[in-house]
């Protein structure tokens, strides 16, 4: 396989399970909520390590990165990847000076999805102008949300835009030619932790985990909206 190739991601089959939750330790009272431990916490590790690796590469003719963290899944995927991009920096000869901006985006409103883009945060990206920016997102699937944000981010000029995502999902349409760097490709699964949620629950595990999202449905009243 081509160094293209590996940036695309690991492919988890339709049929993969996951592993066995008597397998790892997790907070209990997630016990009856999630079905298995998809990806486990240092394989996640491994293969951010990897994509920083990736990373410091096409970036090598920089001397600093612009990076946009895609709130508030991202947050961990993107404090893994710039720890990863500064410790390769001090042990090589190539330091890459990361800044890191944060960023909201809503492309719904109420349940419907629409084509206008509303940027929570930095709505003013000004300071991308001329600058390598890398955008980094926990999850990308259709991409249509990713879509209108590179449109949106081109308009500022900067000097060259790439995208990491974390997970890009396998469905009709998939996003993976919008994404420079992948860490997993997975099925259309619903998947939570690593700072992946449902209804703001799940962000403190430190695994990617199957839901039980059937279960769920039915238990609003336990994990409400917050």
């Amino acid at each position: 396989m081509d160094n293209a190739g590996m940036k695309k991601g690991i492919v988890l089959k339709d049929d993969w399970p996951g592993y066995s939750l008597d397998l790892f330790t997790y907070p209990e009272h997630y016990h009856e909520d999630i079905e298995s431990v998809y990806i486990p916490h240092g394989i996640i590790m491994n293969r951010v390590e990897r994509l920083a690796h990736y990373i410091m590469d096409d970036f090598a003719d920089n001397n600093n990165i612009m990076v946009l963290c895609v709130l508030k899944g991202g947050y961990k995927f993107c404090a893994d990847l710039v720890e990863f991009i500064k410790v390769l920096g001090r042990n090589s000869n190539k330091y890459l000076e990361t800044r890191v901006e944060f960023i909201r985006l809503k492309s719904y409103l109420n349940d419907q999805s629409t084509e206008q883009l509303q940027i929570i945060g930095s709505g003013d990206l000004s300071f991308l102008r001329g600058k390598s920016v890398l955008i980094v997102e926990a999850i990308v699937d259709t991409g249509k949300t990713m879509k209108a944000l590179l449109k949106h981010v081109e308009t500022f000029e900067p000097k060259m835009v790439k995208v990491a995502g974390l997970l890009v999902k396998r469905v009709p349409n998939m996003a993976e030619s919008l994404t420079d760097y992948v860490g997993f490709e997975i099925p259309n699964h619903f998947v939570v932790g690593y700072a992946l949620d449902y209804n703001e629950y799940f962000r403190d595990l430190n695994v990617v985990s199957l839901s039980g999202q059937s279960v769920w449905l039915q238990k609003e009243t336990e994990y409400p909206a917050l």
